[in-house]
């Protein structure tokens, strides 16, 4: 039996795992933490760019596993968590587990080179991680928080277009075999 062209894309599009050096697999993200963490007591206006998370969804998608995925997304989260002294441990690494877990899934389904995609993705990743986030804080700590959607939806669009070109610098990364 021979498989047909379509069929033979498909395969293919799912074989182009990335792979990365662990070096950049630790040393990004502990960059991106570290750059959530500090760097808006200086710059506030940069406290807005969530690099912890646009890290997470691009390594999960580049993987193209949700297992990956929702293993990158909770060391990123428990160590952001740890890092964080005004947020619980645990809330940011359940959040970016299931953000991981779904831009893996979703890297399996879509083809995601695609600038335009990617732009989306992250649009609707930072969304889907800010409402997760928000319902956590309601449903597990009883705090009385209010999502603001308009800001929400203008800071996903932010962080959407720091996403295109980060991800373009990650991709240059990637180990060639």
């Amino acid at each position: 039996m021979t498989e047909t062209p379509a069929a033979f894309h498909e395969s293919a599009r799912k074989d182009r795992v990335s792979k990365f050096n662990w070096i950049s697999l630790v040393g990004i993200p502990l960059a991106a933490i570290l750059f959530q963490v500090y760097v808006p007591r200086f710059v506030t206006y940069l406290s807005y760019l969530e690099l912890p998370l646009l890290v997470t969804v691009y390594f999960s998608l580049a993987r193209r596993s949700p297992i990956t995925g929702v293993l990158f997304g909770m060391c990123v989260g428990l160590a952001q968590d740890s890092l964080s002294p005004q947020h619980p441990l645990g809330m940011f690494g359940i959040a970016k587990t299931l953000v991981g877990y779904f831009a893996g899934y979703v890297s399996q389904r879509f083809e995601v080179e695609n600038s335009g995609v990617r732009l989306v993705l992250a649009f609707f990743f930072y969304f889907f991680h800010q409402f997760f986030y928000w319902f956590l804080r309601s449903a597990l700590l009883s705090e009385s928080v209010s999502l603001e959607l308009g800001q929400t939806i203008v800071l996903a669009a932010l962080n959407a277009a720091v996403a295109v070109p980060l991800f373009r610098v990650l991709d240059k990364l990637r180990i060639t075999e």
